[in-house]
């Protein structure tokens, strides 16, 4: 899938499921730049690892998170009811894995449990610091951030 294909299609799906406050050309970079991050959007499941889905979440940790955090649990509830899905973190966890649209919603949930402001487009430590402090990678890549960064850019300023 293209860039594209995946902004217009999961990730506006998911954005469509939450509160019109949750959408932005901000959230929308983001979402991508940790995307192609995690996955390049190549890979469901984590290479030699047991995290899911494009954003790579693990169990114990964001998918369990997302379900509970107080800014988010109710949303996180109401998108996998929408989606089909038992809201318990062993059915979404599960489910990550394949429903495209589900894990770019709890992506953004993820992101929306901070209590900070999303960065500013551009803002590249910024955005960096922000994934990190949300997605706390095991084996972080800081060179491949920027340039990933960019392409996230590129894909939602030329949409608009």
């Amino acid at each position: 899938m293209t860039l594209d294909q995946i902004r217009r299609g999961p990730i506006a799906s998911a954005l469509s499921l939450l509160p019109d406050r949750m959408t932005s050309p901000a959230a929308e970079v983001q979402i991508l730049a940790i995307g192609l991050q995690e996955s390049r959007f190549e890979h469901r499941h984590q290479i030699g690892g047991p995290a899911h889905g494009w954003w790579q979440f693990e169990l114990g940790g964001g998918v369990r998170g997302v379900l509970t955090h107080p800014a988010s649990r109710d949303l996180a509830k109401g998108l996998c009811v929408a989606r089909g899905v038992a809201p318990s973190s062993s059915a979404a966890f599960a489910a990550l894995e394949h429903d495209d649209i589900l894990a770019a919603g709890f992506a953004r949930l993820l992101l929306w449990t901070d209590p900070r402001p999303l960065p500013a487009i551009g803002e590249v430590q910024a955005a960096w610091d922000y994934y990190i402090r949300n997605w706390r990678p095991g084996k972080p890549h800081p060179k491949t951030w920027a340039p990933l960064y960019a392409q996230a850019i590129e894909e939602v300023q030329h949409a608009e």
